[in-house]
């Protein structure tokens, strides 16, 4: 069921008095129909806060903002629900659009560019944190909060509760974005399936060894084989023929973010280090020792188009083709998310969390008690990987407002951003899209409640394993020019236009080509790309660390773990 369209809040939010009349009223109606006690904080204190609001935004009552994200259950909640309780509660009417992520980055990139204000405020990946801080145009938050947006900014905002505000950080030290949303990606499995004695028995059989969750790569093949075209009806409910793993493999903006989101560190192609691989990371760009880029080919010290890199984008083509649905070649992340909650998918390798909500409204893969059929778990890593690198990937969608927006507006984007992540709402947000922001919200008794019907989602987000999930770091200089060019050179070793070799050795030259301009025009000053000379390959690979020589042997042992006790470690 659609939670958005069935909220009680969307019924009384009619109710309420127009924009012109906003008061504590307002808020009380939204807090009695939408909040109730699902929040840390008590009535009291949510009805305290709801004021602070209202008087923050007297002077800006009538006034009209736009403002973007993605579309996801998360932004959809705050477009649908959310934003007319603001405009109601403070008098300042929001329009909140959604469009695609890539559509959010292009809106970005043209603000940036022409200087007009296209938006008051975006939600935009904390994977910009280096464009941001390089650039010098989003709005420096650390330097806003002190100064300027002083008078708009919340006493109970509360920095220290946020969960990713390190990764919306500059080397710097100052915050240049809030975090709104964040999901990372992990790996799902049938529990029940796993678990079912037939089956095990019958992998046993087949393999040598047991049947659970796949700590490399090479068990996460055996089991996808497995599975694939395996009858499960002797399970009561269970579909004829299952498919060993899912993934998405179309020629779009989004098949881009299915290998930077840390699919080449998975595999092993960068350096060790947290949150991201140091001095190459997870795109395969090295930076010297003042975060300047350098290179992209292992040419000039990046790994790229190294063996590693290869590796990994061969095994992607080859899983997709050998043991996925066949449709799933021509779909893009949103399109592929929900389709394991249609009851037929064995695991998928890399699950974004942002896709448990629907997975939760799914019967498919729900028990008749409300516990989930399903597990999440670390995603397996690949044979070039090694203890010390960057384990998987989260998305943190942060509020990013940028110094061309007009100050009044940029003020009352600020309220709206503060409002839509504030303790008064974060639980009941993070209950219907479960893309958790504040460690009070992971904490509070409402999520301890939840946790058993989430599949092991709250443990994630509980344990200290989660800061090992990072996003894109602050290597990449220009996240909007780079990333485009990830998809369409990726999506030429999916098509079988270009070897995964050749669509690499090009996508390493175009990217430093980018850093080469970005070089010559200085744009951003001592922070932007010194490239290095180009020197063989073979030079960089006989050092250590990133990049590295290709392995005689890619194929290792294959390895699993029992959930059960993975799930131990991350208590």
């Amino acid at each position: 069921m659609n939670r958005l369209l069935t909220s009680t809040a969307a019924v009384a939010l009619a109710l309420v008095a127009p924009p012109a009349f906003a008061d504590m009223e307002a808020a009380q109606q939204f807090l009695d129909a939408e909040i109730g006690d699902v929040s840390t904080l008590t009535r009291e204190e949510q009805e305290a806060e709801m004021q602070w609001f209202i008087d923050a935004a007297a002077d800006f009552q009538g006034m009209d903002i736009n403002v973007v994200s993605e579309t996801i259950t998360t932004h959809e909640y705050e477009a649908q629900v959310l934003a007319p309780a603001f405009s109601a509660i403070t008098g300042i009417n929001v329009t909140h659009d959604l469009i695609g992520e890539g559509d959010v980055v292009e809106r970005l990139q043209v603000q940036m560019q022409s200087g007009q204000n296209v938006y008051d405020a975006f939600v935009n990946d904390s994977d910009l944190i280096g464009t941001h801080w390089r650039y010098g145009q989003a709005r420096n938050l650390t330097e806003w909060m002190a100064g300027e947006g002083a008078d708009v900014t919340s006493p109970t905002l509360d920095l220290e509760d946020f969960i990713g505000t390190q990764f919306t950080t500059g080397p710097d030290g100052n915050l240049y974005q809030l975090p709104d949303q964040q999901f990372a990606n992990l790996y799902w499995f049938r529990y029940d399936w796993f678990n079912d004695e037939q089956t095990k028995s019958d992998f046993q059989e087949e393999y040598g060894y047991e049947l659970g969750v796949p700590v490399n790569w090479a068990a996460y093949e055996d089991i996808a084989e497995f599975f694939t075209g395996r009858d499960m009806s002797y399970i009561e409910g269970e579909p004829t023929s299952v498919w060993g793993n899912m993934d998405y493999g179309k020629k779009d903006p989004s098949l881009g973010w299915r290998y930077t989101d840390a699919w080449m560190s998975m595999a092993g192609m960068g350096d060790k280090g947290e949150p991201n691989g140091l001095p190459v990371d997870e795109w395969g760009i090295r930076v010297n020792e003042n975060s300047q880029p350098v290179g992209a080919c292992m040419a000039r010290g990046g790994a790229t188009n190294s063996p590693a890199a290869v590796y990994a984008v061969n095994k992607a083509i080859e899983w997709l083709q050998n043991y996925s649905p066949p449709q799933a070649a021509g779909m893009t992340f949103s399109e592929a998310g929900p389709v394991p909650g249609q009851g037929d998918i064995a695991q998928q390798m890399f699950m974004y969390t942002t896709f448990v909500a629907p997975l939760v409204d799914s019967e498919a893969v729900m028990n008749e008690d409300g516990t989930p059929k399903w597990r999440l778990a670390p995603s397996p890593h690949g044979v070039y990987w090694e203890e010390g690198m960057k384990v998987g990937y989260q998305d943190v969608g942060s509020w990013t407002i940028l110094d061309s927006t007009p100050d009044d507006r940029a003020k009352a984007a600020w309220l709206y951003a503060q409002f839509v992540t504030s303790k008064t709402v974060d639980v009941k947000k993070s209950d219907v899209g479960l893309t958790f922001i504040r460690e009070s919200t992971i904490d509070s008794d409402h999520f301890t409640e939840r946790a058993p019907n989430l599949g092991g989602l709250v443990e994630f987000y509980r344990s200290p394993a989660r800061t090992q999930w990072s996003p894109t770091g602050t290597n990449v200089p220009d996240y909007p020019k780079l990333a485009q060019l990830w998809w369409q050179n990726i999506g030429d070793a999916m098509s079988g236009a270009k070897t995964s070799q050749e669509a690499l050795d090009q996508l390493c030259t175009d990217m430093e080509d980018v850093m080469s301009r970005l070089e010559r025009a200085g744009v951003q000053g001592d922070l932007g790309p010194v490239l290095n000379e180009e020197q063989d390959p073979q030079v960089w690979l006989d050092e250590a660390g990133a990049p590295k020589p290709a392995l005689e042997n890619e194929d290792e042992e294959p390895q699993t773990v029992s959930y059960d006790e993975l799930i131990q470690s991350w208590q």
